[in-house]
């Protein structure tokens, strides 16, 4: 029927709630018309527009797109299409402008140079959407968050592979269900279960278990100074999501995620994961080999060593790689294969230590100092 939905498509339970007062729904308006709220994601509206609606999800996006149109057969907080947005804009009066900030296109220019609609998109967390059901563990969220929520809702930055954990509750981020360990996929908890009410948002989709009630435990700080920069960075990630300035540098960031990959990375003669483990005093971190070696694709507690680690190395990058090369646990050149248009602060640190010879040993066991 298109996108009039009209009050005999409505429960009239929800119509009782808005389109009354209002007769909202003789016009383009939808009887129910919930904005985005901060740092929504597209996906998050949709749904609570629905369930606003006393619909399931499946049902309400039938009744407006027609069933040639389908929505869930992909990330459509990546992949949302113009004809989706601009729909939810119209009717609900949200201006266009704030609709299309409910997608992740938002981060384009600061945590990518250039948005793509296909491959992996830098920091972004996969789906890895089949069949309307996400078999990866892009969706995370914080639990003290949906707990303080008048309103349970995901937000944007939860997508952001930077983000491992809530600077305002100081505890991890969750990637999947702490009870069935099930990955997050709200827009399902009315298909499976049956759930419409707007607390169902906060539910898992297999089991029930509500999401807000996961454990709220405080992130690993490896090293005081790698961790306020990755505060620093987390809370301008938060500005930028809602419109502010930041001095974000998409450069400095793919710095920092060339050096992730690195720690993920399974070529020869490439020890850096393990070298840092000794550094540390800490059993080497294993990487899941079922799982493409890029950060988007981790879970959340090797995302956060991983990316502390990285922010450690950067924080006093050219002695801190200058060791790490003389300990034979890199090679010169990994610090740049692979790595495009680097910024010229790490160009002259990697040059710095060009002629590091490396230590007359059979490798870093041994020789590097434990910070404990």
């Amino acid at each position: 029927m298109g996108a009039s939905l009209q009050t005999e498509d409505v429960p009239q339970a929800a119509v009782d709630r808005t389109a009354c007062r209002s007769r909202g729904a003789h016009t383009e308006l939808w009887p129910i018309r919930y904005k985005p709220l901060p740092d929504e994601l597209l996906s998050s509206w949709l749904v609570r527009l629905a369930h606003g609606h006393g619909l399931k999800v499946q049902t309400f996006c039938n009744l407006i797109f027609g069933n040639r149109r389908q929505v869930w057969n992909r990330d459509i907080d990546r992949l949302a299409p113009d004809w989706l947005v601009e729909a939810l804009a119209l009717h609900t009066g949200t201006p266009i402008e704030i609709a299309r900030r409910t997608t992740l296109k938002v981060f384009e220019g600061t945590l990518y140079p250039h948005f793509h609609p296909s491959g992996t998109l830098l920091w972004i967390q996969t789906m890895k959407v089949y069949h309307r059901q996400c078999e990866g563990l892009g969706q995370q969220y914080c639990p003290a968050c949906l707990s303080a929520d008048t309103v349970p809702y995901f937000r944007k930055t939860w997508r952001v592979s930077l983000k491992t954990f809530c600077l305002q509750h100081g505890c991890y981020l969750l990637d999947r269900c702490h009870a069935c360990r099930a990955p997050v996929a709200f827009h399902r908890v009315d298909m499976d279960r049956g759930e419409t009410e707007a607390a169902a948002l906060a539910r898992c989709h297999r089991c029930g278990e509500d999401l807000s009630n996961g454990p709220r435990c405080p992130p690993r700080i490896w090293d005081e100074e790698a961790f306020t920069a990755l505060s620093r960075i987390i809370g301008a990630l938060d500005s930028a999501t809602l419109g502010e300035q930041t001095p974000l540098s998409p450069s400095t960031l793919a710095v920092l995620r060339h050096l992730g990959a690195m720690l993920l990375g399974r070529r020869r003669k490439l020890c850096l994961r393990a070298y840092l483990s000794e550094l540390f005093a800490v059993a080497e971190p294993k990487v899941d080999s079922r799982k493409r070696p890029v950060i988007e694709s981790q879970g959340i507690e090797m995302r956060h060593t991983v990316l502390a680690w990285s922010a450690w190395l950067l924080c006093s990058p050219t002695e801190r790689i200058e060791k790490a090369i003389a300990a034979r646990a890199v090679q010169f050149n990994h610090f740049l294969r692979d790595l495009d248009d680097p910024p010229q602060w790490y160009l002259d640190c990697i040059q710095q230590n060009a002629g590091v010879r490396r230590r007359e040993s059979r490798g870093f066991g041994g020789e590097t100092e434990r910070r404990s």
